[in-house]
């Protein structure tokens, strides 16, 4: 067991702060990531605030810094956070997480890619820290940067506990890289934890140097910056040295840890303790700039808060708390900053020893954080309105966000409040890192929102619940939800069945006021719970966004042909997956048939790939219902003589350990798994080495 350490006072605000600080350095930084300082110079200048829009990019993308940072975090959860989380353990989070070629990593190649190597390895059995190794991979391969841009989850759950973020750090690290990378992690991680309980830089270097060899490269680096600190004023001449010295042309492979390691440290000691000079020079300065930015942003936010991100120009507005995870756990894909800090606060707390509550009783979107909107935007109407979180007017203590509307609009259409609940429509054809995504809303559950009118209104507002479906054309159509008219000071709770979408995706979810209105408006929280009633097939309207919300863990998945779907994996088993993680108890049937495979199945509680039930129809001859989690186990096994292309209604019904198995609505199997059960999840269809067809897959209570 780790030293047990009480968490500060303000963690979860400061925890937050490292989040956002993390998310806004890729954004800022990703538009130009691999530039040297020259070009940077000539084509932006010194880089003071986001560029997404000179280059004609968006600013909130889906990127390796954030998914591998907040998805391999994981583990701690996965494995019941255990302080004495390993190696291996975190390289099973890879297998489980990463679906190859297409999530969270750099997919350029073994001995190009450090990442891609390393998993290609841990795919082969080759559990980690070997599978990281120098002695494996070579020291070009095992030095390059990625160790350190996925460090900053293990800093943040370790407040004040610089001894654990470094161990954490280095077993995650060792995964994929060794040596001199690592140390360089262990340097971050050190100093962001330690940030929780010290404001001074040196000292936080003198910290991170703490842990590490003095006879590393490391470490004579980081010296000899700080020796070019006392002597030059000037950033930029400390920056032609580390160019000369530990530049790329001495540190070689595809984007070495010691040259951006060496920009970061500089960064730190010139931007002179202030967020938006220290992330202008780690961005100006050039190289792998959304990592270096990445970092810099998230030690900073931790160690001086959100006064410290506010003080300049105002960078978390266009944000809006925005990330993505695209990942195999795919109703984890769509996400904020406020929901990712929960989760970093639930893990220091078991990490701790402390109790965690969630904020008011764990709603999805409660606003508890100072400035946080989660996602929330208005749109829909013209006039004059803002958005912004409050102290709430009420509840003292707690945080919501308000609505002021100041001009009513005068083309008579509501205004809108909503945030994302699947892939946006400017996200559909995201360049770069893939977004593979699961809606996180779906028909059959039931919404709760509660809303608030400001005491000074001079008129009731009359406010609907209302979500956002994609159509035919996978643009947006509004479904309305139950309406509320509030009288001045009054406060009331909106509840909704979620109606049949038809087998179209939700893409959003909030409010709508009716036009004409002015006055302020309260939303306290917005959640919703239960399990859907849902039938996947292919809508009759067509379009394809229904397409993107099965996450794709096979070779290809094809939507043509008289079925619905058409899966088809080269080798080994392909599992394609849709649902959440908040899916508990229900029952999913599908009508399967293979063309030719090895096994076809169906999956229910699937949290990736590594980490599902499912019933399989054997190429033996054998019906089999198996547990994967680390390895795969079987519950029951009975002769089933099943036929090629011939239809099979395959049932799973899952309430808590108890499982029931049925093909053709007759009981195959009932067990109950008693040791260490999967509690909740999406579902799935699995084949092995061939073809599966679906007709259809039902998912109710």
């Amino acid at each position: 067991m780790s030293e047990q350490h009480t968490l500060p006072t303000d963690y979860g605000e400061r925890a937050y702060a490292g989040v956002l600080g993390k998310i806004i350095g890729v954004y800022l930084g990703r538009p130009f990531e691999g530039w040297p300082y020259e070009r940077i110079m000539r084509e932006l200048g010194e880089i003071n605030y986001y560029v997404h829009e000179k280059l004609g990019v968006p600013l909130v993308v889906t990127d390796d810094d954030i998914s591998g940072t907040f998805t391999f975090l994981r583990a701690l959860a996965d494995y019941h956070y255990d302080p004495a989380l390993s190696a291996a353990q975190i390289g099973q989070s890879w297998l489980n997480y990463i679906i190859e070629g297409r999530t969270i990593l750099w997919w350029g190649g073994m001995g190009n890619s450090t990442e891609h190597t390393a998993y290609l390895r841990l795919k082969e059995g080759i559990p980690a820290p070997r599978s990281g190794s120098i002695e494996l991979n070579g020291k070009v391969v095992a030095e390059q940067i990625g160790a350190q841009i996925f460090i900053d989850g293990w800093a943040l759950v370790s407040p004040g506990n610089p001894a654990q973020a470094v161990r954490l750090a280095g077993e995650a690290g060792c995964v994929s890289h060794d040596g001199e990378a690592v140390y360089a992690a262990q340097v971050i991680a050190a100093m962001e934890a330690q940030a929780f309980v010290e404001s001074d830089i040196q000292k936080l270097l003198d910290t991170g140097l703490s842990f590490i060899p003095e006879d590393s490269l490391v470490y004579r680096m980081i010296q000899d910056i700080r020796s070019w600190h006392r002597e030059e004023s000037d950033w930029r001449k400390p920056r032609e040295k580390i160019a000369e010295k530990y530049g790329y042309d001495t540190y070689g492979g595809g984007c070495h840890v010691i040259p951006n390691h060496a920009l970061i440290i500089m960064a730190l000691l010139y931007g002179e303790d202030d967020f938006q000079r220290s992330l202008m020079i780690v961005n100006t300065a050039g190289w792998d700039t959304d990592c270096n930015s990445a970092n810099v942003g998230c030690l900073l936010g931790i160690k001086n808060g959100l006064r410290g991100i506010d003080a300049g120009p105002d960078w978390r507005g266009p944000v809006a708390d925005r990330l993505y995870l695209p990942t195999a756990d795919g109703g984890r894909a769509i996400t904020d900053a406020v929901i990712e800090t929960y989760h970093v606060v639930k893990a220091a707390s078991a990490l701790a020893g402390v109790e965690y509550r969630a904020p008011k009783n764990g709603a999805r979107f409660h606003f508890s954080l100072p400035g946080s909107v989660q996602g929330f935007q208005l749109s829909g109407a013209g006039g004059q309105a803002q958005l912004k979180n409050v102290t709430h007017p009420l509840q003292v203590g707690e945080r919501c966000l308000e609505l002021a509307i100041q001009e009513p609009g005068s083309d008579g259409q509501a205004l809108q409040l909503t945030t994302a609940t699947f892939v946006p429509v400017d996200a559909l054809e995201m360049r770069g890192y893939a977004l593979l995504a699961s809606p996180t809303l779906y028909s059959g559950q039931r919404v709760q929102a509660a809303v608030l009118a400001d005491s000074g209104n001079s008129q009731p507002l009359q406010a609907r619940l209302i979500i956002q479906v994609y159509n035919a054309q996978d643009q947006l159509s509004v479904i309305e939800g139950p309406q509320v008219a509030l009288a001045a000071g009054e406060q009331k709770t909106l509840e909704w069945l979620v109606p049949d979408t038809h087998g179209q995706p939700i893409a959003a979810i909030g409010l709508a006021l009716a036009a004409g209105q002015t006055g302020k408006l309260y939303l306290d929280y917005l959640t919703w719970q239960g399990t859907p009633d849902i039938q996947l097939t292919r809508p009759e309207e067509g379009g394809h966004a229904w397409q993107r919300a099965w996450v794709n863990g096979a070779d290809q998945l094809e939507f043509r042909g008289a079925e619905a779907y058409r899966i088809m994996q080269n080798h080994g088993r392909g599992l394609v997956s849709q649902g959440t993680g908040e899916w508990s108890d229900y029952q999913v049937t599908a009508v399967l048939a293979a063309h030719m495979a090895d096994a076809i199945g169906l999956a229910a509680r699937v949290q990736g790939l590594q980490r599902y039930y499912a019933l399989l129809l054997t190429k033996d001859g054998h019906a089999r219902l198996v547990k994967v989690l680390d390895g795969e186990i079987t519950l029951a096994e009975t002769n089933f003589a099943w036929e090629l292309d011939r239809r099979y209604t395959l049932g799973l019904q899952v309430h808590g350990t108890y499982i029931e198995a049925l093909i053709d609505g007759q009981q195959l199997f009932e067990v109950h798994d008693q040791r260490a059960p999967l509690l909740g999840g999406g579902i799935g269809l699995i084949c092995e080495v061939g073809r599966l067809e679906c007709d259809s897959v039902s998912v109710q209570p």
